[in-house]
């Protein structure tokens, strides 16, 4: 078990769901070891509203070759974006940032899983110019929020090594009780 103990979560506003990166490195597997939500968060709503941010929860007025500029930018490999519009049909939850003055996104995350007992953060970016002012964290509070209002308390998350120390404070560890993650890999099954 990754996650464990009850929450209790306030009822927010239903949100409009629809139904993306890995690193050349492989990525390790970091789960959630606790969340208790007041729906308070880091960084309001409004006051990233003041700033000029919009959250944005479907796919709709999401350029995907601006999501994919996004990615490479933090070093991501640009990917097909018909491919990054099939992955985003077959997400369960996802967050994006818009930055008004330029009708761009400049975070994002988004979740997978079984609608139930499991989900996986993935693809967790923000703008390398737009970092260090709490977007990440923004969008990961609030990703992780939803999911624990619709009862998913096994969240796990891909992460790259260098990044770990922003998720531990947010409440993620790596490893919970032992657990390990692995990724199959071709190279390591051709005989």
């Amino acid at each position: 078990m990754l996650l464990q103990g009850s929450f209790s979560l306030p009822f927010r506003s239903p949100l409009r769901l629809r139904p993306p990166i890995t690193h050349h490195h492989l990525p390790r597997k970091f789960s959630l070891a606790a969340v208790s939500s007041s729906a308070s968060y880091a960084i309001s709503d409004q006051e990233l509203e003041s700033r000029g941010f919009i959250f944005r929860r479907t796919i709709d007025d999401l350029n995907l070759d601006h999501l994919n500029s996004v990615f490479v930018a933090v070093g991501f490999p640009k990917r097909d974006t018909d491919k990054i519009k099939v992955a985003l049909e077959h997400t369960d939850s996802l967050l994006w940032v818009e930055y008004e003055k330029t009708k761009r996104p400049v975070a994002f995350a988004r979740a997978t899983g079984d609608g139930v007992f499991n989900a996986i953060i993935w693809d967790v970016v923000v703008d390398p110019n737009f970092q260090g002012i709490g977007l990440g964290k923004a969008v990961i509070e609030r990703v992780v929020e939803e999911l624990l209002q619709k009862g998913i308390t096994n969240i796990a998350l891909y992460s790259e090594p260098r990044v770990l120390g922003f998720y531990r404070p947010l409440g993620f560890i790596s490893d919970p009780e032992g657990i390990r993650g692995m990724v199959y890999s071709r190279k390591n099954n051709r005989k």
